[in-house]
């Protein structure tokens, strides 16, 4: 096989390992399938052109046309035989229109979408032609790095984390392996290389430079991929537990970090929450507003509820009626409330007050999912964001619910009352709704049964019953935390066969007057949707007031365990005073305990922890101010030291006068004074770097001191002092009597300050605080360093590979 035909096949899996970090994007492997496909029958068709010789565009041509094929292949637009028609065409098109919208709906991991598939294989394939023209046609390697890079730069625009370290390897692999085999094959090519002492080295023997090369880029991968594994994160409390890796997408280390949530209300785990992290600062116009929302969980298996990645439309076309589309029975209040997202809550979908009908100033991308009544993001997250949204609050009554209509057979809503099979369940759930007429008496016989007479109690912690299912073991165990009774409730809402899901978001927090309420990762929480025909979804919070800070209750779900009566109906259907959890003797008031976390106040431990993240805070500046500044304390040591060289061991006998060249003679060591000068013409010339005076050591040092007059205009004892420095350094270098006694450090003095008076304001900034002689300095260091570790790895390998077998055995023939 030629080297062309060889460097071609490793252009073609070089590209393929290049596309390993597309593995971030799509759910499943059916990407890399087609794309392998479609790089396989681009390299056959430049193998063969290759075997027959035909010319380069012959090469180019053959490779396009088989991409085409093999898209028409996998993405036909149906009745052509591989070989693409007009309609192929338009096909192809509407796929890339569909792509476009999909990137804007669904957010990362993406579901194998015809669109998003066709752009993959269409870009891959294309990356796959143009590396093989600069591997194999053009010998430019290394500029088939860009491509390669291209598609690595995709996952990073669009993934809201740091993209994963092994697909990043992978594809880092694939190029240094085709670095190597151009490198193999122009060996092979020139016949055979010698060493400087006359020693034949055989084909396979790299060169050493190559080898350099090899070896600086391994050490480049190892470094970027351990690197970020010195970066410390913040985690902790239920948003944490909520990222933590299991059904849907973690984040960072152990699943963890401030990005994509996993929606997934799991019935077992512990919840820890070490600090109390601050996240949100909500406004709004609500007296007695109930949860932010981000998400919901739809999917049921025998481990809980897991969530589906939205879709939906573009936040620009706006969002919809409720009165409409969702809850036409209901009624609704209007109201305003702008949320403010600090930098700890860093995730993809943003925070609402349901039926939200107006969202200004999130900035990115957005989109809202109608059905799941979420908003979204592929791209942006909701990291310092501030943003003002116009709700509606549904306002419902027992009696209204009442009258709900039962589902018809056709109804979309069907889906959400499958379960997986138990009988334990669905022995409860009769026994719960005998007797029961309608859907609202169903699902309050289900609610009203989690209390604390019947046993269920509010903890963190969760036990396990055996081999049953861990929906039984949390019925027979009774105890748990929002999670767990959030999706028991929806699982035996759905076994009553009523549409139910769980929600996931924030209570209102920790009111602070004008209806500003703030909003820690303690109050992230979880509770059961239930819909009802004509109503919508309708929120149902069985979790024990006692355990929830912020906790909101409402009339047709008011708190089972207060031993009152269920509290009254304000306006907007909300509970009100002093039955309204903002009651502050009231369950979930300002002076109750926070079972998932302290008590309010973050008194004890939660106060000690905040002490010690500020000084953290404190200390890590500290620590960046300090290492900004070693630039500048370099420079000031650096000239105390030449300082203490240029001063005169004796008091100065001579005043410089007339002439800067006039003799200047006392009694002294002319060593020491050549060396003082030296000190002082070197500080000097750093001193014009600083300043960002042109340096040319071709000059002899009168006419760079004449120049450095000239450049930076001094006059006066400046314009003397530069005189007299060239003077010494010229009698220093040439003449047998150096120059002795002068006050050189006097000088050195009186020549920065004349270059900072008349030099720019940013220049004078420079040179104190990065002055630019230490940087080149520090350049010229780690330069000569790299230069002579690898002249060391060289001669290190030359040395190994005089006792590589392969060499005898190669005399040996």
């Amino acid at each position: 096989m030629t080297g062309r035909r060889r460097l071609g096949l490793v252009a073609a899996a070089a590209t393929m390992l290049a596309a390993a970090p597309l593995t971030a994007i799509f759910e499943s492997w059916t990407w890399m399938i087609q794309c392998l496909l479609v790089v396989i029958l681009i390299e056959g068709a430049a193998v063969a052109t290759r075997t027959f010789r035909f010319p380069t565009w012959a090469q180019a041509l053959s490779m396009v046309i088989a991409l085409v094929l093999a898209l028409t292949w996998i993405f036909p637009a149906g009745g052509e035989m591989i070989v693409p028609q007009p309609k192929t065409f338009a096909h192809f098109a509407d796929l890339i229109s569909q792509a476009g919208e999909e990137t804007r709906t669904y957010g990362v991991p993406v579901p194998d979408r015809d669109g998003l598939l066709f752009v993959a294989a269409l870009g891959i394939g294309a990356v796959a032609i143009v590396v093989d023209l600069l591997t194999a046609v053009f010998r430019r390697p290394a500029l088939a790095g860009l491509p390669m890079l291209a598609i690595y730069s995709i996952p990073v625009a669009v993934y809201l984390d740091s993209v994963p370290s092994l697909p990043f390897v992978v594809g880092a692999a694939g190029f240094l392996w085709l670095l190597v085999a151009d490198n193999v094959d122009r060996v092979r090519r020139f016949g055979r290389r010698f060493t400087g002492d006359g020693r034949d080295v055989d084909v396979w023997e790299p060169s050493p430079l190559a080898s350099a090369g090899r070896r600086i880029g391994v050490v480049g991968v190892l470094v970027a991929v351990t690197l970020p594994l010195a970066v410390p994160t913040v985690s902790g409390g239920l948003l944490t537990q909520l990222t933590q890796s299991g059904a849907g997408v973690g984040t960072g280390q152990n699943g963890t970090g401030g990005g994509r949530i996993n929606l997934f209300a799991s019935l077992s785990g512990q919840l820890s929450q070490p600090t109390t992290v601050p996240l949100l600062k909500v406004q709004t116009t609500e007296p007695d507003p109930f949860y932010l929302r981000f998400g919901v969980a739809e999917v049921l298996t025998e481990n809980g509820f897991g969530n589906e990645s939205p879709k939906g439309t573009a936040l620009s076309q706006g969002l919809p009626d409720p009165a409409q589309s969702s809850a036409p029975e209901a009624s609704f209040s209007r109201y305003n409330a702008t949320i403010e997202v600090t930098e700890n809550l860093q995730q993809n979908m943003a925070p609402l007050y349901p039926y939200a009908t107006d969202v200004k100033n999130l900035k990115g991308a957005w989109a809202y999912d109608e059905n799941q009544m979420v908003l979204f993001s592929g791209r942006t997250t909701t990291r310092s964001q501030q943003y003002e949204i116009t709700y509606q609050r549904a306002r419902y009554t027992p009696a209204l619910l009442r009258q709900a209509a039962p589902l018809s057979a056709s109804s979309p809503q069907l889906a959400f009352t499958a379960t997986p099979p138990d009988q334990k369940v669905e022995a409860e759930v009769a026994r719960l709704i005998k007797g029961e007429d309608t859907d609202y008496d169903k699902v309050r016989a289900i609610y009203d049964s989690f209390s604390t007479k019947n046993g269920f109690k509010y903890s963190l912690t969760t036990e396990s019953s055996g081999d049953a299912s861990e929906i039984s073991a949390f019925l027979n165990n009774k105890t748990g935390y929002c999670q767990q009774y959030a999706a028991a409730m929806a699982w035996m809402v759905r076994a009553a066969g009523i549409p139910a899901r769980v929600a996931f978001g924030f209570t209102r927090g920790t009111p602070g007057g004008q209806g500003i309420y703030t909003i820690t990762n303690r109050n992230a929480h979880a509770w059961t949707e239930v819909w009802f025909e004509g109503f919508g979804w309708v929120p149902f919070d069985a979790t024990p007031a006692t355990g929830v800070y912020g906790n909101a209750r409402s009339a047709w779900a008011p708190d089972v365990d207060r031993p009152t009566a269920a509290p009254s109906v304000g306006s907007d259907g909300a509970s009100v005073a002093p039955e309204s959890s903002t009651d502050p003797g009231a369950a979930g008031g300002p002076n109750q305990i926070d079972r998932e976390g302290d008590v309010n106040g973050a008194t004890g431990p939660v106060a000690e922890a905040t002490n010690w993240t500020a000084l953290w805070i404190v200390a890590g500046l500290s620590l960046l101010i300090a290492l900004l500044l070693v630039p500048a304390l370099r420079r000031v040591l650096v000239r105390r030291r030449r300082h203490a060289a240029t001063a005169p061991a004796a008091p100065a006998v001579v005043a410089v006068s007339g002439a800067p060249d006039a003799d200047i003679t006392v009694s002294g060591d002319v060593g020491r004074a050549r060396e003082d000068a030296h000190a002082a013409w070197d500080e000097l010339i750093d001193s014009m770097v600083d300043f960002q005076v042109p340096v040319d050591p071709a000059e002899t040092p009168r006419i760079t001191a004449q120049r450095l007059i000239r450049d930076s205009a001094l006059t006066g004892e400046p314009a003397e002092a530069a005189a007299l420095l060239g003077t010494a350094e010229e009698r220093a270098r040439y003449a047998r009597q150096p120059l002795q006694g002068a006050e050189l450090t006097s000088a050195l003095t009186r020549v920065r300050t004349g270059m900072a008076a008349t030099a720019p304001t940013k220049t004078r900034l420079r040179a104190t605080l990065l002055p630019p002689s230490v940087m080149l300095s520090w350049r010229r260091g780690i330069s000569d360093w790299s230069t002579r570790v690898a002249e060391r790895l060289t001669r290190l390998a030359e040395s190994a590979s005089r006792l590589n077998p392969r060499r005898f055995l190669t005399r040996a023939r």
